[in-house]
């Protein structure tokens, strides 16, 4: 199970994301005061559907709740499907501790 926090202090709120496989797709639950991301949570996330950036299942449930182009839960949620699915190393995320996007 991969679990990570997402501190969007743009917007005021802290996600916290929790993904599981289970066998060709990845559950993720969500706990969150934001109530279009809470619309994400247990989201059955198809592993087929989240390499691509345009057939993309989770970019495409961000669209439909009209998130924002700049809330960073979607691109969360593809990191722990990731490392859900083996292709990102969780010791090495965990290593890293976080990504970020600093503003001057």
């Amino acid at each position: 199970m991969a679990e990570i926090t997402i501190n969007s202090s743009i917007c005021g709120f802290e996600h916290k994301v929790v993904g599981k496989k289970e066998g060709k797709n990845i559950i993720i639950d969500i706990e969150t005061d934001c109530a279009k991301i809470k619309k994400m949570s247990h989201m059955e996330v198809p592993i087929d559907q989240t390499l691509d950036i345009k057939d993309n299942y989770v970019i495409s449930k961000a669209q439909e709740l009209n998130c924002s182009s700049n809330c960073l839960v979607p691109c969360g949620i593809l990191h722990v499907c990731r490392m859900e699915m083996g292709i990102l190393s969780e010791s090495l995320a965990k290593k890293s501790g976080r990504v970020s996007i600093d503003f001057q």
